[in-house]
């Protein structure tokens, strides 16, 4: 008896601590509502059941460990322990993705339905194959309501726009930082060394490179295509404000994204330095030789951005392209053929979402 209670005893206290970890990570408390609803609930309560099931096989195990002086990989439990540590790895992985706000919540819960129930399963078919029917069938109930609660919640996450959820999150949660979201990349193999508060802002690196590199520069006047929320166009107007002269024209497509970005400058002391527009970029008529050019809204659209402004810049002037990585094969290609046909000087920042920084070759002394 001593041995189950140890096991229950492990359980708990593993889900508990997960769980109060995955609380922490999301930025939720206990002392508000802002944030919490059922399916993210669920998805919490799946990570730490993952790691409570193992817990509980490891306390099981230990009177075969100690028997044998080994682990007994032909037991039950010992199946158990890596299956279920390699499934709650894998959903604590998707936990990260879900607050970087690349997986719909309810997600987590759902894989972990299906995944525990396929072990469950094959172990049964393995350990205990006399088992009853409506066991068997209880586990092949797992993995269909987990694909039920797949094709639910993921169809109108696809469809929906990351702009918007970010929206969302913000007048749920406000901002938070947390570790650059893009996976590894050749030139960029550590991204997570790298941070940033949602994944349309630029990283919070390569905001203090543009305040540095305005500060540099004493640009008179900057272009940006993509506001988004105003993060970068008020880190910029911060160094203008600094230098005591320039101003930044920034230009959103999205009503919803500019009514916040908006808001976001009408309440800072910079309002003065930016002129913010909402339409598309390509659509914008800019008055004056342009210092530097930023270039980060629509990735299909940079190189039609660059090639549109490019008589406008000043000879010696920067283009600033984001999203240049080799994650963003289209913006990285289009850097790089505007330089094959000579029209720009090219350099590949390694950020985690990559940045390049060119300079047009026509009138260079």
């Amino acid at each position: 008896m001593s041995i189950f209670l140890g096991s229950w005893l492990a359980s708990v206290c593993v889900a508990a601590a997960v769980f109060c970890t995955d609380i922490r990570r999301r930025h939720l408390s206990f002392r508000r509502t802002a944030g919490w609803n059922l399916l993210g609930l669920l998805d919490m309560v799946a990570l730490a059941l993952a790691f409570a099931f193992a817990a509980a096989s490891v306390v099981l195990l230990m009177p075969v460990l100690l028997l044998r002086h080994a682990i007994p990989l032909d037991t039950q439990e010992a199946w158990r322990i890596g299956a279920y540590i390699v499934i709650g790895a894998f959903l604590w992985g998707e936990g990260r993705r879900q607050v970087q706000l690349q997986r719909p919540r309810g997600l987590v819960f759902a894989e972990g339905l299906v995944l525990a129930g396929t072990y469950s399963f094959i172990e049964l078919l393995f350990f205990s194959p006399a088992e009853s029917t409506a066991e068997k069938y209880g586990f092949i109930l797992s993995v269909v309501v987990g694909a039920i609660v797949i094709a639910t919640v993921v169809p109108p996450f696809v469809k929906g726009r990351e702009e918007h959820r970010i929206l969302e999150r913000i007048a749920q949660q406000g901002e938070f930082v947390q570790p650059e979201w893009v996976p590894p990349t050749p030139e960029c193999p550590n991204p997570e060394r790298w941070h940033m508060l949602d994944a349309q802002s630029a990283e919070l690196e390569v905001l203090d490179f543009l305040k540095s590199l305005i500060l540099l520069l004493k640009p008179e006047l900057i272009v940006e295509t993509g506001t988004f929320i105003g993060h970068s166009a008020l880190m910029m107007a911060e160094a203008l404000e600094t230098n005591g002269i320039g101003r930044i024209v920034t230009i959103e497509y999205d009503a919803a994204v500019f009514k916040k970005a908006k808001e976001n400058i009408d309440a800072s002391k910079l309002r003065r330095r930016i002129e913010y527009r909402n339409g598309s970029s390509l659509e914008q008529t800019i008055d004056g030789a342009i210092d530097i050019l930023y270039s980060d809204s629509d990735v299909n659209i940079r190189e039609q951005e660059v090639r549109k402004f490019l008589p406008q810049i000043r000879p010696g002037g920067l283009v600033l392209i984001h999203d240049a990585s080799s994650h963003f094969k289209v913006v990285r290609a289009a850097a790089l053929r505007l330089e094959q046909e000579g029209l720009l000087s090219v350099v590949l920042l390694s950020s985690p979402r990559g940045l390049c920084m060119a300079q047009k070759r026509s009138g260079r002394r």
